[in-house]
């Protein structure tokens, strides 16, 4: 048994135990679910992730956050897949902050990352649900007088000898007395639900309107604030004249927080109009020192200098010295804003003795935690409701939870129900950012054409320094998540050495969907390609030759070439490009075909990918996932970036900011292949081969090598001009 399976059991027990008696606390879930108890019905909840009414429902408690992704229906039907009820009366739940929706992997937090949520919750839902199906057996037998062996589950009711039927609901009180099974044993046999295609749960409400998101949140009594920030990173209010903001109607207050100087009003809009007449003396600070091109000049001079060692295979550096022919590169890609759909923005209602903050949180025990500190409150004394939220892409698990401080801090001074919204503006221009980064590659060929040697210099800011993560993930100076894609390639190559350097700024980073696969991808892909064209071989097959001990990896890139039809004819001016990488327990290959449009543009006609990401739970939440990569893949691979001047940020909305529009966007085949491995992600896997794959597809097309993003136009044309 692995050491998930192990710690998933154990969190299981522990979970039930909590649920004492069979019917979980009330305070342990809100949004409209009852302790049955109080009610006065018959309900039954063996644990904390279940809830069975007397009316046939089943309540699935989810301890993830919605934003897209589909949680709210893959992981729903593990656990119904063992519990064999009625999928039509399944329903979900967003869960409250408590111990027992903690992570299985990741400690005692409540989170939403890393493509993990699948991942973290198959053994516990299953077992979660193997456990209440036991219990409502076991209560079926003893109305019947029966060996419970004799009985058996399905869809939503339990069958005995003679045609003897009854229904979970009606089962449920009985069910609820049953003793909790110390060791529930999951199914054997085809399944039910799992690798169906399913319908999303929470689409209805999404498309009747009445998903509650964030910015949705609204109670009596409510103020709005929005906030100045300083324009630069770094820099603090030295005065501020609030005269005229205060003058405008509905403006209620004007205060100063931590982050600048909120203006609160009764209305988004006269909160906006306020805080344009604010009068603010800045203290810049050494933010206002903050350039692109001299951070791009330091990062061109760190990549020439040895950096800390992340990963050495025999001795690159020597082969290299000796090599007749020696190929050596730059790449470098920009920072980038998360961008998403939904601004951020967080409600708190703060009393005497408690506090409520709803907002879209993927860092639930964080943010929790951050408001009650503010505040002077307890954790406990929290109660943080986790809205949908309109996207995420890890800007909602920020490790400094600031969009919660600041709402907490202005809840604090104005002593009203509260909601602190940011305009995209505000989200673009004073946010975190996927780092910048500046790779420097050397390789060298064997006599067959493949690589002997590869040394690889990576110069970007940490994620995790300066975080209170920094002591798990930050080992001997090498922050995992800056290498990850480069210093556990698969890759054949003998003599491999991957260095890194970390250097450090005022402007803020995070996780950005991906992590460090995404800029990663891009040059291990892009650049192995350019081996295999310097030796004159065909790019997938190079590929296929230095990933024979890699049977997953080597399948996903046959089916992706197969599917494309790799090695046909294209029409005229079109290219092909292939790329593949694994990131988060799958395996992911794209294949792009693109030419340049009359402006010089790339255009991106059609790509083809397959994934291997272990066992499977709903196939369309999996095509689903896949489309959505490729497409924010593609807005930064041809689109995106994040530059400063003086400190400030140049790009405040998505005219200067743009992402793939529908008539930019490709058609995309999903092509998913079937495995009995665990469970790997879907959400983030998808976005890193797209950027090598175009760029890729671009040479074949053009002979134009880009080793920059976004692929613009006039990056085109001067590779052009200069092959």
């Amino acid at each position: 048994m692995s050491e998930v399976t192990r710690m998933s059991r154990r969190q299981f027990m522990k979970t039930s135990a909590l649920a004492g008696g069979g019917l979980l606390l009330a305070c342990h879930l809100p949004f409209g679910i009852l302790d049955a108890a109080a009610t006065g019905e018959a309900g039954f909840a063996p644990n904390a992730f279940l809830r069975i009414g007397p009316d046939e429902s089943v309540t699935v408690i989810v301890n993830k956050s919605e934003m897209g992704q589909g949680v709210y229906t893959s992981l729903p039907m593990l656990l119904a897949e063992e519990l064999c009820c009625d999928w039509k009366r399944v329903t979900f739940q967003a869960s409250p902050v408590a111990p027992e929706y903690n992570h299985t992997q990741f400690g005692p937090i409540m989170v939403t990352g890393g493509s993990t949520s699948v991942r973290s919750e198959w053994e516990r839902l299953s077992l979660a649900g193997a456990a209440a199906r036991e219990m409502l057996v076991a209560a079926a037998a003893q109305e019947w007088n029966v060996d419970p062996g004799s009985c058996r589950a399905k869809n939503g009711n339990v069958f005995g000898p003679g045609g003897k039927q009854l229904s979970f609901g009606k089962l449920a009180a009985k069910a609820a007395k049953m003793r909790l099974p110390k060791n529930p044993q999951l199914k054997s046999g085809a399944k039910i639900l799992l690798g169906k295609p399913l319908h999303r749960l929470d689409s209805p409400t999404k498309i009747n309107g009445t998903a509650v998101f964030g910015i949705d949140v609204t109670a009596p009594g409510m103020l709005t604030a929005v906030i100045t920030r300083p324009p630069v990173f770094g820099g603090k209010v030295k005065s501020f004249d609030a005269v005229k903001a205060l003058a405008v109607p509905g403006v209620k207050q004007v205060v100063a927080v931590d982050a600048g100087v909120a203006v609160v009003a009764d209305g988004f809009w006269p909160a906006q109009k306020g805080r344009e007449l604010l009068e603010i003396v800045w203290d810049e600070g050494e933010g206002a020192t903050v350039s692109t091109p001299a951070m791009r000049e330091e990062y061109a001079r760190l990549s020439a200098t040895p950096g800390m060692v992340a990963r050495k295979d025999g001795d690159a550096a020597a082969v290299l010295s000796q090599a007749k022919q020696r190929f050596e590169v730059e790449y470098e890609v920009p920072y980038l804003a998360h961008a998403t759909m939904e601004p951020l923005n967080c409600f708190v209602d703060l009393k005497q003795e408690s506090c409520q903050v709803r907002t879209g949180s993927q860092f639930q025990t964080v943010d929790r935690n951050a408001a009650a500190r503010v505040v002077g409150l307890k954790p406990e004394q929290v109660i943080l409701e986790t809205t949908f939220l309109g996207g995420g892409f890890g800007r909602r698990a920020c490790t400094g939870s600031d969009f919660v401080i600041e709402a907490s801090q202005v809840a604090k001074a104005v002593r009203q129900p509260v909601k602190v919204i940011r305009s995209r503006e505000d989200d673009m221009r004073a946010g975190y950012y996927r780092p910048m980064w500046y790779d420097r590659i050397a390789a060298c060929l064997d006599d067959k054409g493949m690589p002997l040697a590869w040394h690889h210099r990576i110069v970007g800011q940490s994620i995790i320094a300066g975080t209170p993560f920094e002591s798990g993930m930050v080992k001997g100076g090498i922050d995992d998540t800056s290498v990850e894609g480069a210093a556990n390639t698969p890759y054949a190559i003998p003599n491999l050495q991957v260095e890194l350097h970390s250097p450090r700024n005022p402007v803020p980073v995070l996780w950005w969907r991906s992590v460090g696969h995404s800029h990663t991808a891009f040059v291990m892909e892009s650049f192995l390609d350019e081996l295999a064209h310097a030796a004159g071989k065909d790019p997938y097959q190079y590929r296929r030759k230095l990933l024979a001990k890699h049977p997953r990896t080597l399948k996903v890139l046959e089916t992706a070439a197969k599917k494309a039809g790799w090695g046909k004819p294209l029409p005229a001016g079109h290219g092909m490009g292939i790329a593949v990488h694994e990131s988060f327990g799958s395996f992911i290959a794209q294949v792009a075909q693109v030419s340049l449009d009359a402006k010089g543009n790339i255009k991106v006609h059609r790509v083809v990918c397959a994934v291997d990401c272990g066992r499977i739970v709903n196939p369309d939440t999996i095509k689903a996932q896949m489309e959505s990569g490729i497409t924010f893949g593609l807005s930064a691979a041809l689109y995106g970036a994040i530059t400063l001047k003086n400190g400030r940020v140049e790009q405040g909305n998505f005219d200067t900011y743009p992402l793939v529009r529908m008539q930019s966007m490709p058609p995309v085949e999903v092509h998913i292949i079937a495995s009995s491995e665990p469970p790997g992600g879907v959400g983030e896997p998808g976005v890193p081969p797209i950027a090598p794959a175009v760029a890729n597809a671009l040479f074949a097309a053009t002979g134009a090598r880009l080793r920059s993003l976004p692929m613009t136009a006039d990056k085109i044309k001067s590779a052009l001009n200069k092959g």
